[in-house]
């Protein structure tokens, strides 16, 4: 073998395991790093595959469900697939300070794990909202978003 195509060989090998290498790298542990978005129907047909996975479960805060502890930073409310009664619902449970736009009825994403007891903890609470800009009532501050949910509470 002449030394040309020796070193051909050797190119051609480095290549192959660098390609393999980041193959793997890529696409290794691609599973463990995906997040699942589902529906409270979708979620409560997994069963008790959906245990222990973080995914993101969308849908609309059930009126009347919404319980705030503020004394603990705990909040509670169950999300549904529609506004419709008959509508498969999960209870979600908060430790973290609600958005402010935060209120029964309004489209949500929470990113979190649904647990044995049937209750998903979320880490992460998304409002979904419309592009409309409402000024906030005279008067009002920033840190006010304890009497924006109570408000939206006593509402419904």
């Amino acid at each position: 073998m002449t030394p040309e195509a020796r070193n051909r060989l050797v190119a051609i090998g480095a290549i192959l395991v660098a390609g393999a290498a980041l193959g793997w790298i890529a696409l290794g542990n691609m599973g463990e790093n995906l997040v699942y978005y589902w529906k409270p129907s979708e979620l409560l047909a997994q069963g008790e595959k959906a245990y222990g996975a973080t995914v993101r479960l969308g849908g609309v805060v059930v009126p009347g469900s919404v319980q705030w502890n503020g004394d603990h930073t705990s909040l509670t409310f169950q999300v549904a697939d529609t506004h419709l009664p008959t509508a498969a619902k999960v209870t979600v449970s908060a430790t973290e300070t609600p958005p402010q736009m935060f209120r029964e009825g309004i489209g949500v994403v929470v990113e979190g794990s649904f647990q044995s007891n049937q209750v998903f903890k979320t880490n992460r609470l998304m409002v979904n909202h419309s592009n409309e800009y409402k000024a906030p009532h005279d008067g009002g501050m920033p840190g006010d978003w304890k009497d924006t949910v109570t408000q939206a509470a006593n509402e419904q």
